[in-house]
């Protein structure tokens, strides 16, 4: 009897364990996005602090005016979603010839990355369950230093909640010290 899978070899992807891979671009596959996971400690501590000031701009607006106004907010599930950012699966063949994966998060430029190029890259381990993130990529073929960005838990919330949270925090500092001292 014949074995008629003998012919198809099927080799594992490896997992790089280094810090620093050097090989050559196999593939970039298909990107998909990936939520941010959000731990909710944090965002109740912005969004409590950032309250504190929002309350007295209310208060401070409808004193100078009775015009409504304010942008719109954004809910509490839409904050507690978490943002979204692009993961590409790039392949690549180390120096001893396994072919490894990676994962690339955030975007990059179409043509920074081709097959064939000759690639340095510095990994950061991730969850065991997947493939290490890619957060710097030296291009020695083209020369370029690549370092894709992707969404963290600040640019999700934003500059103007971020600077509404700092101020409320100093806030409660500042009423804090007032009810502590004596004077």
């Amino acid at each position: 009897m014949v074995n008629m899978d003998s012919d198809l070899e099927y080799r594992p992807l490896a997992r790089p364990t280094q810090r620093v891979v050097t090989g050559r671009v196999v593939k970039l596959l298909d990107g998909y996005p990936r939520e941010l996971r959000i731990g909710q400690p944090v965002l109740v501590a912005v969004v409590t602090a950032a309250s504190l000031v929002g309350l007295l701009l209310l208060a401070f607006r409808s004193l100078l005016s009775s015009a409504g106004g304010g942008g719109s907010r954004r809910s509490w599930k839409e904050l507690r979603k978490g943002p979204e950012f692009l993961v590409t699966p790039l392949q690549l063949r180390d120096s001893d010839n396994r072919l490894c994966e990676v994962e690339l998060h955030g975007h990059l430029a179409q043509s920074a990355l081709h097959p064939a190029d000759w690639v340095q890259i510095t990994l950061k381990p991730q969850d065991p369950d997947l493939p290490p993130r890619v957060e710097r990529i030296v291009n020695l073929t083209t020369g370029q230093l690549l370092r894709p960005r992707h969404a963290t838990l600040w640019t999700h919330l934003g500059p103007p909640l971020l600077l509404q949270a700092i101020l409320g925090a100093l806030l409660v500092v500042v009423i804090a010290v007032a009810v502590v001292l004596p004077r």
